[in-house]
C-alpha cells in the first residue's frame, strides 16, 4: 500500500520554506524559464501520449534531442556547499539512448555522504539524486526495450563496461572496471557536457537503454522512485542470503532503507525484528510488519534473542556497536551491513564475535539491474511501496539537513514538476 504524503493535486506542505528557499526557487524558475530546459516546454512532450507508448516502431528523434539539450536542476558547488540552481547540457541521444523527463527523484543519504566528500573527493558541480522516475521522450534508433511515453526509472548506475566478468554474469554494480555511477563519475563531454555525470536533481536525464527501469503502471511513480535505490538495496542482500518462509531476520535501522527491508522480508515470509534507537518507531516497524522491536539494545530483550537469527540485514549508516548483534546470530549465520558511514569512521567488530558461532560479516552494493527490476516487481506484486512525502527542489537544503537528523519518515522525495 503506498503512502505518499503531499502528493497528487493536494498543496505541499510549506514546513521547511524560508525566504532563502523562496529565493532559490524564483532563480530555480527564471533560470529554467530563459533556457527553454525540458520539464517547461510541452514540446518535448508531446509524443508523450497513451497511444505513443503502444507505437508499432520507436519514435525518431526530434530535432531538440539530436544535440546537447538545455536542462536545470539543483547542485553542489564544492564540498559541503548549499545546493543551489544549476543549469547545465545532457548529451544529444545516440543510438542506444533513452532521453527521460523527470517527475520524482528520492532523497537518499548517498547523495549527502557524495556531496560532503565523506566517501572520498567529489567533482563539483555535482548534482545528486538517484532514485528517479519519469517518462521516456525519446528513444535512440537501436532502443526497442522502452518507447516514448513509458513510465522508467534509474537508479545508482548508468553504464558499465558490459564486458567484464562480472557484468557478462549480470552483476553490473561490481563491473571489474568501475560501474558508471548515476552521479560523480568522471566521463568524457561527449558522455556528460560537464565531464561528470550528473542525477536526479534536475529535469532530465539521458542513459543507455540497458539501464532504465520499467515502472508498472499500478506503482506511483512517486513511490517508485525510492525502489531505485533503497528498495535493491535491501532486496538484494535478502535473495542472496535466501530469506524466506519461516526464516527469522534482525533489521537493523529503521530509516529509508530498513523500513523497506521490514516489508520485503516480511513479505517473503520471513519473522521480523527491528532493531532501532528510535523509541518513537516501534508502531511504524510493526505496522510494517516487524514481530518485535527492540529499542537501543535493551538488555533483557537481547538477551532473550540470543542465537535466534538466519540473517541480519543491517542499514546504520553511521559508526556503530555491532558486537550486540552479533550474539543474536545463530552457529553459521550472516549479518550483512548495506548501511555506509563516513569513510573515516569505520565499523569494528570484536575480535572473538565472529568465531565463537562461526558467523559471517559480509556487505552488499546496491543490486544488478536485473534485481532492481525485480524489487520493482517484487514490491508491486506484494503491494509494498516506501512513505514518501513530497517536497519541492527548494526545500532540498533543508530536506538535508533533515535527513541527517533522522526526521525522515521515512523518504523524502523530490516533485520535479513542483519546483
Amino acid at each position: 500500500m503506498s503512502h505518499v504524503h503531499g502528493g497528487g493535486d493536494a498543496p505541499h506542505q510549506p514546513n521547511t520554506d524560508t525566504a532563502s528557499s523562496d529565493s532559490d526557487r524564483r532563480k530555480f524558475l527564471k533560470l529554467a524559464a530563459g533556457s527553454g530546459a525540458i520539464g517547461l516546454s510541452s514540446t518535448f512532450l508531446a509524443s508523450g501520449s497513451a497511444s505513443a507508448a503502444t507505437a508499432a516502431a520507436p519514435t525518431p528523434v526530434g530535432a531538440a534531442f539530436q544535440k546537447p539539450f538545455p536542462v536545470h536542476g539543483y547542485a553542489a558547488k564544492a564540498q559541503g556547499s548549499a545546493l543551489t540552481p544549476f543549469a547545465f547540457d545532457r548529451r544529444a541521444v545516440g543510438p542506444n539512448d533513452v532521453a527521460i523527463d523527470i517527475h520524482y527523484c528520492g532523497v537518499c543519504h548517498s547523495d549527502i555522504h557524495t556531496s560532503h566528500g565523506d566517501w572520498g573527493p567529489s567533482r563539483y558541480p555535482l548534482v545528486t539524486g538517484h532514485e528517479i522516475t519519469g517518462k521516456v521522450v525519446a528513444v535512440g534508433s537501436g532502443v526497442s526495450n522502452v518507447r516514448v511515453g513509458d513510465r522508467v526509472g534509474v537508479g545508482c548506475m548508468v553504464d558499465s563496461c558490459g564486458h567484464c566478468h562480472e557484468c557478462s554474469a549480470g552483476f553490473e554494480q561490481y563491473c571489474e572496471e568501475g560501474p558508471m555511477m548515476t552521479y560523480g563519475s568522471e566521463v568524457p563531454a561527449s558522455v556528460e557536457p560537464t565531464g561528470t555525470t550528473q542525477g536526479g536533481y534536475s529535469t532530465a536525464v539521458v542513459v543507455n537503454k540497458d539501464f532504465v527501469i520499467r515502472v508498472p503502471d499500478t506503482v506511483e511513480l512517486a513511490a517508485a522512485g525510492p525502489m531505485m535505490c533503497a528498495a535493491v538495496t535491501v532486496y538484494s542482500p535478502l535473495r542472496h542470503w535466501s530469506v524466506r518462509k519461516g526464516s527469522k531476520v534482525g533489521i537493523v535501522g529503521m530509516g529509508g532503507l530498513g523500513h523497506l527491508a521490514v516489508q520485503m522480508a516480511t513479505a517473503m515470509g520471513a519473522e521480523v525484528t527491528v532493531f532501532t534507537t528510535s523509541p518513537d518507531k516501534v508502531a511504524d516497524a510493526k505496522r510494517f510488519g516487524a514481530k518485535e522491536v527492540v529499542v537501543n539494545y535493551d538488555a533483557d530483550k537481547m538477551k532473550g534473542l540470543a542465537r535466534t537469527f538466519d540473517f541480519i540485514l543491517n542499514t546504520v549508516p553511521y559508526k556503530h556497536d555491532m558486537d550486540p548483534l552479533m550474539a543474536t546470530l545463530k552457529r553459521d549465520a550472516t549479518i550483512c551491513l548495506v548501511g555506509i558511514g563516513k569513510a573515516p569512521e569505520p565499523n569494528q567488530l570484536g575480535i572473538f564475535t565472529t568465531i565463537n558461532k562461526r558467523n559471517s560479516f559480509a556487505g552488499s552494493m546496491i543490486g544488478s539491474i536485473h534485481e532492481t527490476q525485480e524489487a520493482v516487481d517484487f514490491c508491486d506484486l506484494h503491494k509494498i511501496a516506501p512513505d514518501v512525502k513530497l517536497i519541492r527542489m527548494a526545500q532540498i537544503n533543508q530536506v538535508w539537513a533533515d535527513v541527517v537528523a533522522k526526521k525522515a519518515r521515512y523518504r523524502y522525495v523530490i516533485d520535479v514538476k513542483a519546483a
